[in-house]
Parts: structure tokens; C-alpha cells; sequence
């Protein structure tokens, strides 16, 4: 039952690379969507990931269109800071896909709006000047959350 972490176009290697690590340390698949701000193997990306890249079950997509279209009907879930639920209020199905978007911008407004009953967000003070968590950061709450549910399967 693993879970997807799927990254929309994200723009630093070194988050990706933290991602790619927390995603073979838990049996999660990577799923990359195009294009990529950096070359999968930038020395930062592989820094970031140390020797866990033998280790992560990576997709990679042409476009979001391509990604939605071979998923249709799978869960997701899409991570924003506009979410409608906090990431403890939902109960994640098996297999869940979840989505996050570039750093600098996010996903997309109107997936977005189309998907609200499914966006999530991370809890954090009402600071206008706190924009966000690290992309790194959001990813490793969103997934431990799901696994926390789901009494970590397989890990020890």
C-alpha cells in the first residue's frame, strides 16, 4: 500500500533530493511532473538524496495533463496553503496520490478550485509574512500523516 508523492514542476534540486530520500526510507513512489527546474541528475538533487536514489521508485510525466490523465480516478489529494482541511482532518485512502506544486507558485489556482473538496494545507500562524513551509518540509507531514493512519505499514 504505498502512498505517491507526485512534484508539479519544482523548481530546487536539493528539495527534491530531501523528497526522493523520505520517499525510499517509506516505500513511496515519486512521481515528477514536467518540466523540471533542474536535471534529475544536478549534483545538488543527488546530493540532497545521498545513496537513496537506488532505492526510490521514481514516474516521471510529460505534463500535468498526462499525470491526471494516467491516475483518473485514483485519490488525491492537493496540498496548498489555501486548503479547505488541515492535513489531520481527512482519513487518506490506500494508494493516495498527493500533490504539491512548484515552490515559488504553488498549483495551479484552477485545479485548485476544481479539486477544493480534496485540498489540504499544514496548520501555521496567521502571518501573512509566512507564506509557507519548505516543500521538503511539507512533504515529509503530509506522508507521515497518511502513514500514521495507516499504523505504518511496513516500517519499523
Amino acid at each position: 500500500m504505498p502512498f505517491n508523492i507526485v512534484l508539479v514542476e519544482p523548481e530546487i534540486p536539493q528539495n527534491t533530493g530531501n523528497i526522493a530520500r523520505t520517499c525510499a526510507a517509506t516505500g513511496t513512489v515519486l512521481h515528477l511532473v514536467k518540466p523540471l527546474g533542474f536535471d534529475v541528475s544536478d549534483r545538488a538533487a543527488k546530493r540532497a538524496g545521498l545513496d537513496y536514489w537506488p532505492f526510490v521508485k521514481i514516474r516521471e510525466y510529460e505534463c500535468l495533463a498526462d499525470f491526471l490523465a494516467k491516475h483518473a480516478g485514483r485519490p488525491m489529494y492537493f496540498v496548498t496553503t489555501k486548503g479547505k482541511h488541515g492535513h489531520a482532518g481527512l482519513e487518506y485512502e490506500p494508494d493516495s496520490f498527493f500533490l504539491f506544486g512548484k515552490e515559488t507558485a504553488g498549483l495551479d489556482e484552477g485545479l485548485l478550485r476544481e479539486n477544493y473538496e480534496r485540498t489540504v494545507r499544514i496548520p501555521m500562524l496567521p502571518d501573512e509574512r509566512l507564506r509557507s513551509l519548505n516543500l521538503a518540509n511539507s512533504a515529509a507531514v503530509i506522508l507521515y500523516e497518511a502513514l500514521r493512519q495507516h499504523a505504518y505499514p511496513g516500517l519499523s
